[in-house]
């Protein structure tokens, strides 16, 4: 009984080998039905393409229409309009991208836990639960028809409406006396193109907050972690590969800022100066928000690293006080030469595993891997330098820099 029971958990556990983020939820089902996707998240040109016939393509006509593409008196047109075009253009492209990456990436890395042994048999139950859970969640409709909701309700008409756009005669309101109105292009933009763009965007949040969840279940379990693992995470450091996975939202979160910078600097009279707190308090919420999750290793790891650090320091006392009494005490035989001796091998391996201990991380997140994240977010930004500073000065500089 018992080990039929071991069987089926095992047989479970090995579904994380099909863990995925994404793979679920109605949007994702329509779009296979329309046949823009299939099981394995192809067909991206396809899906490109199409939201970008859905949301972009759609504002140029309506604005040529209504007279204001290129000037019509305006102060931003619509050719001039830099966020929109980053957002549906690059943004929604990115965002889409990441599907495809955390997809690729994210199955094998959880397959990690199992291939590396790192959780117990009585504990593969609780594991296969876990990844239940995500699927659960993932593939909830009522999740995504909140994200809906909450897109209109306050996407749209509360931030949007409020804190986002320019009142300054853009292409997407018309004048009216008295008053400023949406556009025809303005309603599409408003009620159409926006609310898929911010659909996507916090579909991923929620997808942010079902890998939380998933890590701090995994976090509760009782993992056979070793202190001295070279990747100096116990050997949980895959884990903080999903940073790598992440990368591209963040970069799309880099190109709405740069796109939100760029209007204001060039159409309401703001320097990149002005934004000198607005980039690094971006990245550094990105980081929490993508990185953050990982944290809730910290208590396991801080505990395993205690650990070897008692055991690997009780270890090398006897191995040292042993070769003490067999080398300097000259408890060696005389026949047995110094030179060639496995001993002094075998300390200076010891020595090594006991700092690698010491060395040991409290979050399977790399020093390397956050600085990479950080810098995905910031490559959409630097263009905007050039506003500041000519192009030949600032090569010269970062040269200067290099070299």
């Amino acid at each position: 009984m018992t080990s039929r029971v071991a069987a089926s958990e095992g047989r479970r556990l090995a579904g994380g080998q099909d863990f995925s983020l994404v793979l679920g939820g109605p949007l994702f089902h329509l779009l296979r039905r329309w046949g823009l996707c299939d099981d394995a998240l192809g067909l991206l040109p396809r899906r490109i393409a199409v939201f970008a016939l859905i949301t972009w393509a759609p504002l140029p006509l309506l604005a040529a229409a209504q007279g204001s593409l290129i000037d019509g008196g305006r102060s931003l047109p619509f050719l001039n309009d830099i966020e929109c075009h980053l957002r549906f253009l690059l943004a929604v492209p990115l965002l889409l991208v990441a599907e495809v990456v955390v997809h690729r990436r994210m199955g094998p890395m959880i397959a990690q836990f199992q291939d590396r042994g790192l959780v117990r048999p009585d504990q593969m139950g609780r594991f296969a639960n876990a990844l239940d859970e995500v699927r659960s969640l993932r593939n909830s409709a009522i999740a995504e028809a909140l994200i809906l909701i909450f897109v209109y309700a306050v996407g749209v008409l509360l931030i949007w409406r409020h804190y986002v756009a320019l009142h300054t005669g853009a292409w997407y309101y018309a004048s009216a006396p008295g008053r400023e109105h949406l556009s025809l292009a303005g309603l599409w933009y408003g009620y159409i193109s926006l609310p898929i763009f911010q659909f996507l965007l916090i579909r991923w949040y929620f997808r942010l907050f079902i890998w939380a969840k998933f890590l701090f279940r995994v976090s509760r379990l009782n993992l056979d972690l070793k202190p001295a693992h070279s990747d100096k995470a116990g050997g949980l450091s895959f884990v903080g590969g999903s940073l790598y996975a992440f990368m591209p939202i963040g970069t799309a979160h880099g190109v709405l800022l740069a796109g939100v910078m760029a209007d204001r600097i060039f159409y309401a009279g703001a320097k990149l100066t002005d934004f000198r707190l607005d980039i690094p308090v971006a990245v550094i919420v990105l980081l929490f928000l993508f990185a953050g999750p990982m944290a809730v290793f910290a208590p396991m790891l801080s505990r395993v690293r205690r650990r070897g650090l008692v055991d690997y320091g009780a270890l090398a006392q006897d191995y040292a006080r042993a070769f003490d009494a067999k080398w300097l005490a000259r408890g060696a035989s005389v026949d047995q030469p110094l030179v060639g001796s496995a001993d002094i091998q075998s300390l200076a391996d010891l020595a090594n595993s006991f700092s690698v201990v010491q060395q040991m991380r409290i979050t399977p997140v790399s020093t390397m891997a956050l600085a990479q994240f950080a810098g995905a977010v910031l490559i959409p930004i630097v263009p905007l330098a050039l506003t500041i500073m000519p192009a030949e000065k600032l090569i010269q500089k970062l040269v200067g820099i290099l070299v």
